[in-house]
């Protein structure tokens, strides 16, 4: 265990009805009865206490103390837990008198929850799901995000691994007893099995980055003609006036991003520049940020004009394909002749103005969002680090399968089972734990 005692405000920093104030470390018991004069309540239970300043034995506040002695406790070291008033002033007491008390400091982003993976109380993607579970702004976020922090992704690489030892035993058991009598099909079994699992692999890494859509939000670019209505969308979708909307043509220039829950799934959406010729440098690069937004975007809103319906613009027609939900805007002053397609996309009459076929749009976007999204039985792969050692895993494999000394294969096999063993934090993973721990938020 550390011989650092650390402490934090572990509940949120604005002011609420209760603030909690988390220790952890050997010192962790004698900062406790220091503010109270008393020694630790029994464990795991909630005691009121009177917490005082150490030095001038002014009274601080009254609150519950709750005491989790080691191992038995979140970071796996002594535990305290000071429940007091969330005024501001009470909390700034507390700290103060905390930070007053010799080989005490105040923790580290993320500081409590690496030392729970230090002491083996979570494996990183465990850690990473309850980092991703604090962040979590959508019901689908957080599903997710509880799925992984309960230890579905931990458990799934983790029978991978054991998978890979078991073959590595049997494999090595060829090379060390060579001249024993040995079944003469270990050789086919320990392939089969390791094509079994480069296909499990495979299935798992080929989701279309659906648990990373989920966890970073489906991002929607809105494309089109300058003077389409994209702006007015926008602001209809976020509910707020989130872009300038103008007659004149060429008042967005730069990308504009709303974040959305729409139906418990995480959206990011893009207005940008309307797609036209210009002289204007300023807008000429506007349009090429608009281009590359809709490349990268998971989905595409093209937005056209109804009032010239049929005509349509041609840069923005050839953005339309599978990802794009195409509308017809400005339905309210006039309804555009059939058919409604653009590039064999059907599109959806919509006006901005009155809000005339916004729940049809939301209902279609919802379902494209979903689909993005869509969850399995199967936990998904959540960060782009897994995704690397698994195609890493996998490449290790790939030389197991064409290697021609057993030799060779057997330390192919080894390298596939460190790949993987650094997703949960089995082996060499220090120099990926600071980028892991630092996106925390403090007292976590």
């Amino acid at each position: 265990m550390s011989d650092e005692t650390i402490f934090a405000l572990s509940s949120g920093g604005t002011r609420a009805g209760i603030a909690v104030v988390r220790l952890s470390g050997p010192g962790a018991a004698g900062a406790l009865s220091h503010l109270t004069g008393a020694a630790p309540p029994a464990a795991r239970r909630m005691s009121r206490a009177t917490f005082c300043d150490p030095k001038s034995g002014e009274t601080i506040d009254q609150g519950l103390a709750v005491w989790f002695p080691a191992p038995a406790s979140f970071t796996g070291e002594d535990v305290a837990e000071l429940h007091v008033h969330g005024g501001r002033a009470v909390v700034g007491a507390v700290l103060d008198a905390l930070a007053a008390i010799p080989a005490l400091r105040v923790a580290e982003p993320g500081e409590f929850t690496r030392r729970a993976f230090e002491h083996g109380k979570l494996d990183l993607t465990a850690a990473e799901g309850l980092a991703d579970l604090i962040n979590a702004e959508t019901e689908a976020q957080r599903r997710q995000a509880l799925r992984q922090m309960e230890g579905e992704l931990g458990r799934l690489y983790g029978g991978w691994h054991s998978v890979l030892v078991g073959v590595m035993a049997r494999l090595e058991a060829t090379i060390d007893f060579s001249d024993e009598d040995l079944p003469g099909d270990v050789d086919e079994d320990v392939r089969r099995d390791v094509l079994d699992l480069d296909a499990a692999i495979a299935a798992h890494v080929r989701d279309d980055r659906r648990g990373e859509r989920l966890r970073d939000g489906v991002h929607l670019a809105i494309v089109g003609p300058p003077n389409a209505g994209k702006s007015s969308l926008l602001n209809l979708l976020a509910r707020r006036d989130a872009a300038i909307v103008a007659e004149t043509a060429g008042t967005t220039r730069d990308i504009i991003e709303v974040h959305l829950d729409l139906g418990g799934y995480p959206l990011v959406v893009a207005d940008s520049a309307g797609l036209r010729a210009t002289a204007n440098r300023v807008e000429d690069e506007g349009v090429r940020r608009a281009l590359r937004r809709a490349r990268d975007a998971d989905l595409k809103l093209a937005v056209f004009d109804g009032t010239i319906w049929p005509e349509t613009d041609g840069r923005t027609a050839e953005l339309v394909d599978g990802r794009t939900i195409v509308v017809v805007n400005k339905v309210d002053l006039g309804r555009p002749p059939p058919p409604l397609t653009v590039a064999g996309r059907p599109a959806l009459p919509v006006s901005a103005l009155t809000g005339e076929g916004i729940e049809e749009l939301l209902a279609v976007l919802e379902g494209e969002v979903a689909e993005c999204c869509l969850s399995s039985a199967a936990p998904l792969l959540t960060r782009t680090r897994h995704r690397a050692a698994l195609e890493e895993c996998r490449g290790a494999l790939a030389r197991y399968l064409e290697a021609g000394a057993a030799e060779l294969a057997a330390e192919d096999l080894r390298l596939a089972a460190r790949a993987l063993g650094r997703i949960t934090g089995r082996v060499d993973v220090e120099d990926i734990l600071d980028v892991i721990f630092r996106d925390f938020c403090i007292g976590k």
